[in-house]
């Protein structure tokens, strides 16, 4: 885990930070529907999963700029950026309806993330604990599917005043719409590092990355 800590005076986001930091604590969060068509037909077509393919490409959405990438160390305020950030995906036990986090490194390769991946998950289905160790794990951001809903809208909620900076991404089943595949995606950011442009340049970056990836 390698990090630089950001100057607070030199800031691009400096105003803004501050008043979200010490006016108005909260977070922004946006769903939106992302056309999954092509990398679904890709997935099938290549004989991956889908899920895996997509978080890959999360992953490299998000570590792609800086202010997906920030971190805020409440021991010595200090506004920090990651070097680079790992998703922390989920497996679901069928047997007793609980899910165990699993912690998965990011690899700009695709084939070395997609095999480390699905080896991730092959391990925690054996698991049933729920293990999380967020304390060891600070530049993780949550990636969970939920794999049951093609749902509209998704809010996550964290503690008043509570200054976490990592992205937290929620993505549901697709469904068809005018012969098109619709994933709703939902992402949560600390508004102290990101507003509406940066949250809705993500969805702007995974269409980007889609089509880099399936051609």
């Amino acid at each position: 885990m390698e990090y630089k800590v950001i100057d607070k005076e030199k800031y691009y986001r400096k105003g803004v930070y501050r008043h979200f930091t010490q006016d108005c604590k909260c977070s922004v969060s946006m769903t939106a529907r992302v056309d999954v068509t092509e990398l679904v037909r890709h997935s099938k077509t290549q004989g991956s999963k889908f899920y895996i393919d997509f978080l890959f490409i999360l992953s490299k959405v998000l570590n792609s700029r800086e202010d997906y990438r920030m971190g805020y160390i409440w021991q010595t305020d200090e506004l920090i950026c990651y070097d680079a950030i790992n998703p922390t995906q989920y497996v679901f036990h069928e047997d007793t309806e609980t899910c165990t986090p699993v912690y998965t490194n990011y690899y700009e390769n695709y084939d070395e993330f997609y095999r480390n991946a699905l080896a991730d998950l092959e391990r925690a289905k054996k698991s049933g604990e729920y293990g999380l160790d967020s304390e060891n794990h600070p530049n993780w951001f949550d990636a969970s599917f939920i794999s049951w809903l093609s749902y509209d809208s998704l809010n996550i909620e964290l503690p008043d005043g509570y200054l976490y900076f990592m992205p937290i991404v929620n993505w549901g089943k697709y469904r068809e719409e005018n012969g098109r595949l619709l994933m709703p995606v939902t992402i949560r950011m600390n508004h102290a590092v990101a507003d509406g442009f940066l949250i809705a340049n993500v969805y702007r970056l995974l269409e980007k990355e889609i089509t880099a990836f399936c051609s």
